[in-house]
């Protein structure tokens, strides 16, 4: 290793995915081994992300972490798990411009630096480990030059998050429950990407951006112990879902997809509901929100059907997933049905009065101009939904909107300037 003091760095930005079929219980705590397969959407980075920065040199004395611009420990074990893997897989980096050269056997001693940032809700029920723990193993592999592919590197990331290794793919992805019991088969694989099926358009309802109450390792350790509908679910209902959805994505089959997605959403939740204690992730607002979707979608059909999905109107069709957290993913078929949702929820779901229609609905903002949208008098003068009888405005009970759509997987940003390390000193900007 060159004696010079230098700093080698890496910029990394990955994104969020949210599951349409669930992962929620794990066989092995440690290696973070689900009991069931599960299939997400990976979502657009420009929209929701995690940068991360990792910087490597000669004059730092220990691994450090900062999150949001706050300091971190990296002790615990599922960061610990992800740095020892990365380092063991780390190959010979040479820069003869910079006077850099790093053996193999030097990464064993030299100490990283990381400082990573979500531009969206920590903790609040959007993944964001998931992205967190996909963009540092990401980052790592690419500073210490590791050769492994990102389905081999989303096996790394599964220890760190299980959701991480989904992030590690654009489009849809599968993980793999996978059978061993070191976990060497458990990881992730893309099913298609994001231009397979690019007409769909994702609008999340951020009901709250707080910390949840029950974190998702907790709720998932008491339905392990707890819920016998977790082991039904698991055994009889996932399985057969996860060859439907394959199919559904495969054939772009958006009635089967919205049914097999709400579905499976209902279905995560009451497992949380079987749970002891019970675990409350939706709240008040989530249950108006699915109330709202199956009046706007279902009004004039059966609701005993178990396929009413399928039977409603093409340019209504809506499907809604939660994941741990009260906030609404809502997914229709295209731009037309999604400007059609738009205006239906801002309608029912109003800011509240001092709020700015600039900072209410976030991401890709050219849904409003389709929408007809330019101001707040704009949302005062909407309609109300034609197929809800009495619909009324609950002001201010979503704090935001973000729209976007199926996006791309983890990449490197070239751009120095977006970097969150400085390139002297290795610490935060």
């Amino acid at each position: 290793m060159a004696q010079k003091t230098w700093v080698r760095m890496v910029t990394a930005q990955t994104p969020t995915n949210i599951a349409v079929i669930k992962y929620w219980g794990k066989r092995d705590e440690t290696l973070i081994l689900p009991v069931n397969d599960s299939i997400s959407v990976t979502l657009d980075p420009a929209h929701l992300c995690t940068i991360t920065t990792v910087a490597v040199s000669p004059s730092f004395d220990q691994d450090r972490m900062w999150l949001n611009g706050k300091e971190i420990s990296l002790s615990g074990g599922r960061y610990q798990n992800c740095l020892r893997e990365i380092r063991a897989r780390a190959c010979e980096v040479e820069d003869k411009e910079k006077g850099i050269k790093i053996a193999k056997n030097d990464w064993e001693k030299l100490h990283v630096h990381v400082a990573s940032y979500n531009n969206f809700p920590t903790a609040a029920g959007l993944a964001s480990s998931a992205a967190g723990f996909a963009c540092l193993v990401f980052a790592l592999a690419k500073l210490m030059k590791a050769k492994e592919d990102n389905s081999e590197l989303s096996a790394i990331a599964r220890q760190g998050s299980g959701s991480a290794c989904r992030s590690l793919f654009g489009g849809f992805v599968k993980w793999i429950m996978g059978k061993a019991e070191d976990g060497s088969d458990s990881l992730a694989v893309q099913l298609v990407d994001e231009k397979h099926w690019d007409e769909l358009v994702i609008i999340i309802a951020v009901v709250s951006s707080r910390q949840k109450e029950t974190s998702s390792t907790t709720g998932m350790r008491d339905s392990v112990e707890t819920s016998l509908l977790l082991q039904h679910r698991a055994k009889e209902v996932v399985p057969k879902r996860i060859k439907q959805m394959e199919e559904a994505i495969k054939n772009r089959d958006f009635g089967s997809f919205a049914q097999l997605t709400c579905a499976d959403s209902n279905q995560f939740h009451a497992v949380c509901l079987d749970t002891c204690p019970p675990i409350f992730y939706m709240n008040d607002t989530s249950h108006r929100q699915v109330k709202f979707l199956v009046s706007c979608q279902c009004a004039s059909h059966s609701r005993s059907s178990s396929k009413f999905y399928m039977k409603c109107d093409d340019t209504k069709m809506v499907a809604y997933t939660f994941d741990a957290g009260p906030n609404a993913v809502l997914i229709a078929h295209n731009r037309k049905a999604a400007t059609q949702l738009l205006q239906k929820l801002l309608f029912c779901f109003p800011p509240s009065s001092d709020a700015d229609l600039n900072s209410y609905v976030i991401g890709d903002k050219s849904i409003l101009k389709d929408a007809g949208i330019e101001d707040i008098k704009d949302v005062e003068a909407l309609p109300p939904p034609p197929e809800i009888k009495d619909a009324q405005r609950c002001k201010g009970d979503v704090s935001y909107f973000i729209c976007t759509k199926p996006g791309r997987g983890p990449g490197l940003l070239s751009d120095e300037s977006l970097a969150l390390l400085h390139p002297e000193t290795g610490l935060p900007k």
